[in-house]
């Protein structure tokens, strides 16, 4: 399997793409490559984007911590495996 790396001009122009054509949400990556979501991408997509468009970190978000970052960054959606682990801690955080 081979995967794509884009430059920050190119991942912006998608993003800006993204919204000429009405699509409901970007995603960051698929997961499964040798780099998941960074915190300095769903910004990026967020800021292409703008508030309306649904943003999707997805790829090595596995604590709460992580998904708290991600979603401060612009993240409204986040792909991992990690979804029981993350509730619970974030259930005890609450408690």
């Amino acid at each position: 399997m081979r995967f794509l790396k884009f430059t920050f001009d190119e991942k912006r122009t998608v993003g800006e793409l993204a919204v000429q054509v009405g699509v409901d949400f970007v995603k960051s990556s698929t997961g499964f490559g040798t780099a998941g979501a960074t915190v300095r991408d769903v910004r990026l997509m967020r800021a292409a984007v703008g508030p309306e468009m649904g943003v999707k970190a997805a790829g090595g978000i596995r604590t709460l911590e992580d998904a708290l970052v991600m979603i401060e960054a612009g993240a409204t959606r986040l792909g991992t495996s990690s979804g029981v682990e993350i509730i619970e801690a974030l259930k005890a955080r609450l408690e």
